[in-house]
């Protein structure tokens, strides 16, 4: 599973399994985990929260969709360039 990058002690990555699914990232705190957050990236749109599991705090989820969406062409173009798509 690929780390994309770390913000606030997060860390922002794919499960190397789910190529089946749409775009999205996991967020956990520290080391990866099966209770990751999970963040939709759809075509044309703002990243959308599929479920907070972590229980990362409100600030700090408002601050890492920010940043995602900051990074959205990149973690995309790395989906499309791990999963061989």
């Amino acid at each position: 599973m690929p780390t994309l990058f770390e913000i606030y002690g997060y860390r922002v990555f794919f499960w190397s399994n789910e190529a089946g699914e749409p775009i999205h990232v996991h967020v956990s705190k520290g080391k990866p985990t099966a209770n990751a957050t999970k963040i939709w990236l759809p075509p044309e749109s703002n990243p959308v929260l599929a479920n907070n599991n972590s229980n990362i705090p409100e600030k700090e989820l408002k601050r890492i969709l920010k940043m995602i969406a900051l990074n959205r062409d990149s973690i995309i173009a790395q989906w499309y360039d791990y999963f061989n798509k």
